[in-house]
């Protein structure tokens, strides 16, 4: 395998990576900041008020999202179990 390969497969991985764990984590992000500014604005300072939300949201995200998730992992995968033998030159 060269060096190109190599940095190809690096790149493909973390794009898929990224893109893989982006709607989990927008839907973290956006569920602490709304929670965060419910806080500030009730001035309840409870660091478990915004746990539950945020479990609840992130697994919904994670139904939802689910079966883009595999989908895009599992292509992944065949793609480059199918060049294996292409890489071995």
């Amino acid at each position: 395998m060269s060096i190109e390969q190599s940095v190809e497969i690096l790149r493909e991985l973390v794009t898929v990576s990224l893109s893989v764990s982006s709607p989990i984590l927008m839907v973290a992000v956006s569920i602490g900041v709304a929670m965060s500014l419910v806080q500030a604005v009730t001035s309840i300072q409870e660091a478990s008020l915004s746990f539950i939300p945020k479990v609840t949201a992130i697994g919904a995200a994670m139904v939802v999202s689910g079966p883009w998730i595999l989908k895009m992992l599992i292509q992944f995968t065949t793609e480059y179990i199918n060049r294996m033998p292409e890489m071995a030159k």
